[in-house]
């Protein structure tokens, strides 16, 4: 049972108390306000290393035109991103005990700046998918150390409005990626999308030594270190999301790459799983798992992500193959649900000093499967009006669901296993998105082909309103000027894509469905999580 369980008698429901931060490397002397300074400073680093997900998703025909590339290529500009970034947030307990939080944090942000300036002059689709690369897995220890340092800072009241700033914009920041990503491409060029992150990434490089004082480094760690367990994990992680990635449009197991991955990813996978509970110290402690806040919390997380980062990208899809709006237009009208997340903010504040972190937890879950339920009669003539009611709901669930998840799954840990276990909890996330983006785009795939299928069964000549299309369309084409053969035929082209266009609306419907029995069962699941409580006094470092 993890340290940080008090003895309650048997008919006791379980308290879990947060760890003093006084356990923790002492963070020096500093104020509160030097504190909150530090952490904002470091909150950036975060929201941009998340935002650079998204960023480009709404841009990579106009990259990929940039650099002469087609459309599987272009795909990789977001996948090599994905990949390095997946397998490097776990690694990043394990180095910020190296390094120091302060000078790994400081080396991911120059890291991450050096790459967005090779990324904006790539010359080739080559060396952007290598400098995209480089910048995820430069960048991506950032997100998991805020989550360490909001804990290492902050006790009671000021950690719990640290751990609702740490949700919001964890969540935030890729819904918000289309829509600033789409807004640059549309107003500069593709280029400015990586430029932008050069003067805050030189800031946080510079700042962050300065502000952050938690712990220091030991190289020692270097010479016994598990570097076995590290590259079966860099094999298992990367091979799973490059099948994940690439497995919907390669047809998964009929294509040999996608195959071959995948049982290179599971051995791996399963090398990693064994070396982590064997070793005495692992690179990412598995064994965290065995306090129930975390395994919960960590499948809570794994499910958030699938709710963030699976919305996010059927909702400007449906946008872009159905209404066929623009990247701009995309991103205006997914733009409501960080409105309505930043709006909940001061709201989520004022409720998690009052009430159970596990029932504002449930309420945002259960907005989140609430909002699936409004997505679900989407017809093909929906825009940002019809659209407002569930990404508003969503960015309520957002906001509710995340923020308490990470108080509840890290506030009850054994203050030296924090570190090592917040890359796991974030690992989570990002695995839980990369998961539910490949399994929406094999139901899309899959349910658009039956929708199609049943409906042209029905489109026979015996259908009298199919007949009276036909002949409606046709007439107009010939009188534009068509041969009868080339109306006719167009006339049929044009049955073939409203039918098409019907069939795909109806399956977005179907996996919204889906997401939202998925939320329900992890509504109903969320009590089975102990209470976490603030602690009775406050601790020696506290201001």
């Amino acid at each position: 049972m993890s340290t940080a369980t008090l003895p309650l008698p048997a008919a006791a429901p379980a308290q879990v108390t947060l760890p003093a931060p006084a356990a923790m490397p002492a963070p020096g002397e500093l104020s509160t306000q030097a504190k909150l300074i530090a952490f904002a400073t470091m909150c950036v680093g975060m929201f941009i290393a998340l935002l650079d997900i998204q960023i480009v998703s709404a841009s990579l025909r106009d990259i990929g035109g940039g650099l002469s590339a087609g459309a599987d290529e272009t795909v990789w500009v977001q996948t090599s991103y994905l990949i390095a970034e997946i397998i490097v947030i776990p690694l990043s307990g394990w180095l910020s005990r190296v390094m120091s939080t302060r000078w790994l944090f400081a080396a991911s942000a120059a890291g991450f700046t050096i790459a967005s300036l090779l990324c904006g002059i790539a010359w080739n689709i080559q060396s952007m998918i290598a400098f995209r690369a480089l910048q995820g897995f430069l960048g991506g220890s950032m997100i998991p150390m805020v989550f360490t340092t909001a804990f290492v800072f902050f006790s009671g009241k000021q950690r719990v409005i640290a751990a609702a700033t740490i949700g919001a914009l964890s969540s935030l920041a890729p819904t918000l990626g289309p829509t600033v990503g789409g807004w640059i491409t549309d107003n500069f060029s593709w280029h400015w999308l990586f430029f932008i992150n050069l003067l805050p990434g030189i800031f946080i490089t510079i700042a962050v030594p300065i502000l952050v004082r938690i712990d220091k480094p030991n190289l020692s760690l270097l010479r016994g270190a598990d570097y076995f367990g590290i590259a079966m994990m860099a094999i298992f992680l990367g091979c799973l999301e490059y099948t994940l990635e690439e497995g919907p449009r390669l047809d998964w197991f009929g294509d040999s790459t996608i195959l071959l991955t995948a049982w290179l990813s599971g051995l791996a996978g399963l090398g990693f799983i064994w070396r982590s509970l064997v070793i005495e110290n692992p690179i990412v402690d598995l064994r965290a798992l065995k306090d129930r806040n975390f395994a919960l919390g960590s499948a809570f997380s794994f499910m958030s992500g699938v709710g963030i980062f699976a919305t996010i990208y059927l909702t400007p899809l449906f946008l872009g193959r159905v209404r066929g709006f623009s990247a701009l237009d995309i991103g205006l009208a997914v733009f409501s649900t960080g409105i309505f997340q930043v709006m909940s903010i001061p709201v989520y504040a004022f409720f998690a000093n009052r009430v159970d972190l596990r029932w504002l937890a449930m309420f945002g879950f259960a907005c989140f499967a609430f909002s699936m339920w409004n997505f679900m009669p989407i017809t093909h003539d929906w825009g940002a009006q019809q659209l407002l009611l569930p990404q508003a709901l969503r960015g309520l669930g957002q906001q509710f669901a995340v923020a308490p998840i990470v108080t509840l799954t890290l506030g009850g840990l054994a203050p030296q296993k924090l570190k090592l276990a917040s890359g796991l909890f974030n690992l989570m996330r990002n695995l839980g998105g990369a998961i539910g983006i490949a399994v929406c785009a094999t139901l899309l795939n899959d349910r658009t082909n039956l929708h199609f299928e049943r409906m042209a069964e029905r489109l026979n000549s015996s259908n009298e309103n199919m007949g009276q299309v036909l002949q409606s369309v046709g007439s107009n084409l010939a009188a534009a000027g068509m041969s009868a053969a080339d109306s006719q035929a167009g006339a049929l082209k044009q049955l073939w894509l409203l039918t098409y266009r019907e069939a795909q609306t109806q399956t977005f419907s179907d996996v919204f469905l889906i997401i939202m029995l998925c939320f329900i069962l992890v509504t109903i699941t969320v009590p089975l999580m102990h209470k976490v409580a603030p602690p009775k006094a406050p601790s020696a470092d506290a201001h």
